[in-house]
């Protein structure tokens, strides 16, 4: 648990940079009305590593 602790302190502010990136690319797609699977999946992916990545720093 602690090598997810200190992969999630190093990785968080380049996940969430990614996350960001992936939000406003699926905004511009949804008023296109384009295909936003590819997108959806990495904000689902950052998202849950950031979240997963705080709880266990938080808990310890």
């Amino acid at each position: 648990m602690e090598t997810i602790a200190l992969l999630g302190f190093v990785l968080n502010p380049i996940l969430a940079i990614v996350f960001c990136i992936n939000l406003v690319a699926v905004m511009k797609k949804v008023k296109r009305e384009e295909e936003t699977q590819r997108n959806t999946f990495w904000m689902s992916v950052t998202s849950a590593f950031i979240v997963f990545s705080l709880l266990i720093i938080l808990s310890a």
